[in-house]
């Protein structure tokens, strides 16, 4: 086991480091019996990224008490033999050191670890059908995957290499001959006399695996062109026709914010060939322009080629080649004056320790990246995550971030360039908090400073920064609390930590005062009335995204808070969540919680566009869902000052915040 229990305090350090679901599972004998919600649960975790759950203990808004299991040794076996059955649960990845018996207060309960499944392991389904019997982990809550997501699965499991799916009806027409060239040139400067190079463009082709016979078919199997190839070489217009869901994208931005406007960017847009080969080439001039790196001497010659520059050129190649083209997320690299964030479609394949710790790999698009490492970019066997980490480590900058999302599943890279304790943060830092700042040791300044710096921080973001033990770090962050210097948001793993009152706006600070109702004239309108009320809506020179959201530097993430003013396709996607509730007048309580969380992820969003969506009446949906969701740590308020305010927004709470990312 990764953690020890034997207190109740040990329970809260649990709870901020794992995903954590408590069951009193006692029966209806009260001697012990296996949930039925359990399933839901177990398929739930070990389809993201595993958990704890504990029998015998009840767990009220983060407080905990013991109930106990009087016949442990029973429920224990039964849990087994389930576990066991096919009919019940397709695998079993429980072992007996993943099963624990503990004694609290004089009580036993069973602690069990539910680890996250691999990708060749997934889906873990209930009752002998992957479609509507797999549950992933959407923060508390256990829902169950479309069938779309589940192929998915299917496809990660089966596929070692999901570039090497052939295009049939695509041929050489299709790739863009300068794309070849180049590359051919960039080759033959990486490694001179190469037999590839004295090949002619087909076999070449052949030889790069962008272009293969299907064997299992026989002699007489089709041949064509491979995602790989098409990705690489291809023109715009055959990338476009292959892959609907295709968008590569750059962006520089000129402030440090969260702001969507740019000084400069690139997207395929007919002007050049749009393939991954291609937006490599120019992305990466683009990111090391005025790159104020000092450069370094070796035997006495300069070398302008910095660990700064491997760390950039690994991660601009780490995201192309790790990317799911089938995923419904862009590629997104960003440049602003303060970092550097990538971001990639899927999420990694191996889990997020092992990535860290390197030496394995799984690349999802592996003729991709072989394809890359002819030319001399990128890294093998696993070390190229470590590399980048090393680079930045060389600058004393604070450590990269790297994290995944699974709503929808995407990878997400922010390498920041900031000292850990720059001095204009640590003087900012005095002077607003006075002696309680300065009588804090070395980890609590870092702590606060991080909070100023990344303005959200989470237990597992410091533990990468800090030299503390979890348990230790649990400890400080509460006295934190305590005494003022931080507030928290969200409960167990979703806890969020922020320097009070920063990401605290109230509705006047964001929005326009003239489009301001007053409370008497708020209750007075419908759903309806509010999301077509003119003075509701917020100016039309306010900023918003690329998808139509309000984005304000106030506020952590962007709001949704005039459904006519989205794009279509994010409107639609929204739509599709919420069909449930707009179809069904009555609706299961955790149904309609989870359409909720599933509607407000990676964005606040306003009460009259959360009632439309779902068809429901404005007053009843904060009534009888929002406040009791806000109350119980799954949704937090944009102004939480003002919890009854008509322009209040909700999100849905996750584990951190990355200030580049645009696309939820």
């Amino acid at each position: 086991m990764a953690f020890n229990l034997q207190s109740l305090d040990d329970l809260s350090q649990l709870s901020e480091t794992f995903e954590l679901e408590c069951k009193l599972a006692q029966g209806q004998d009260g001697k012990g019996e296996i949930p039925k919600d359990f399933w839901h649960t177990y398929s739930a975790m070990a389809n993201a990224h595993g958990g704890v759950v504990l029998f015998g203990v009840r767990e009220k808004q983060g407080n905990f008490s013991i109930a106990g299991i009087e016949n442990i040794q029973k429920l224990r076996t039964d849990l087994f033999n389930e576990l066991n059955n096919p009919k019940k649960v397709c695998m079993n990845l429980l072992s007996d050191s993943l099963v624990q018996e503990v004694t609290i207060e004089g009580k036993a309960i069973l602690v069990i670890q539910i680890p996250a499944a691999t990708r060749k392991q997934k889906p873990i389904y209930l009752n002998g059908n992957p479609l509507n019997n797999t549950y992933r982990r959407l923060h508390d809550g256990d829902r169950v995957c479309s069938d779309e997501e589940v192929k998915r699965m299917l496809a990660e499991q089966i596929e070692e290499e999901r570039d090497a799916r052939i295009f049939h009806g695509f041929g050489i027409d299709d790739i863009d001959l300068d794309s070849l060239r180049i590359y051919r040139q960039m080759l033959k400067d990486e490694k001179p006399g190469h037999p590839f190079l004295e090949q002619n463009d087909f076999d070449f082709l052949s030889s790069l695996r962008a272009w293969r016979k299907d064997r299992q078919t026989g002699e007489a199997g089709e041949a064509g062109l491979t995602l790989a190839g098409l990705l690489m070489f291809g023109k715009w217009s055959a990338i476009q026709e292959a892959l609907p869901h295709y968008f590569v994208d750059y962006q520089e931005r000129p402030e440090a914010k969260t702001e969507l406007r740019w000084t400069d960017r690139l997207v395929p847009d007919g002007s050049w060939t749009g393939n991954i080969f291609e937006f490599y080439r120019r992305v990466y001039r683009k990111l090391i322009a005025d790159l104020k790196v000092p450069f370094v001497l070796k035997d006495g010659q300069r070398q302008d080629d910095t660990p700064v520059h491997e760390a950039l050129r690994e991660a601009l190649v780490n995201t192309l080649v790790h990317a799911d083209y089938s995923g419904r997320v862009s590629v997104l690299v960003v440049k602003r004056p303060d970092m550097f964030g990538f971001r990639n479609p899927g999420n990694m394949r191996l889990p997020l320790e092992q990535v860290l710790r390197g030496g394995e790999s799984d690349c999802r698009n592996r003729i991709l990246h072989q394809m890359f490492l002819m030319i001399g970019l990128g890294e093998r066997g696993g070390s190229g995550v470590p590399k980048i980490y090393s680079g930045w480590k060389s600058q004393h900058w604070r450590p990269p971030v790297l994290e995944e999302r699974d709503e929808p599943e995407q990878t997400l890279l922010k390498l920041q360039m900031a000292d850990l304790l720059p001095n204009d943060i640590l003087n900012a830092l005095s002077v607003r908090f006075g002696a309680l700042f300065d009588r804090l040791d070395y980890t609590g300044r870092l702590i606060m400073a991080t909070a100023a710096i990344e303005r959200v921080v989470t237990h597992n973001r410091l533990l990468e920064i800090c030299d503390a033990h979890s348990h230790d770090l649990t400890l400080l962050l509460a006295q934190l609390v305590k005494q003022g210097l931080l507030d928290s948001d969200g409960k167990s793993r979703g806890t969020v930590y922020f320097l009070p009152g920063d990401l605290l706006p109230t509705p006047e600070d964001v929005f326009p005062l003239s489009n301001i109702r007053s409370s008497s004239e708020y209750s007075q309108l419908s759903s309806e009335q509010l999301e077509n009320s003119s003075e509701y809506k917020t100016s039309s020179e306010v900023s918003r995204d690329e998808f139509g959201r309000f984005i304000s530097t106030q506020i952590s993430h962007p709001i949704v808070d005039d459904l006519d003013a989205l794009t279509l396709d994010f409107l639609i996607s929204l739509e599709q969540r919420s069909i449930e509730p707009q179809q069904q007048s009555k609706l299961s309580s955790e149904k309609m919680k989870q359409v909720i969380l599933s509607l407000c992820q990676e964005h606040f969003m306003s009460l009259a566009s959360l009632a439309k969506l779902v068809n429901r009446n404005p007053d009843a949906l904060r009534q009888q869902y929002l406040k009791p969701m806000t109350k119980d740590g799954h949704l937090g308020l944009a102004f939480p000052t003002t919890p009854t305010h008509e322009k209040q927004a909700y999100r849905a709470l996750s584990q951190a915040n990355v200030t580049y990312e645009d696309k939820s």
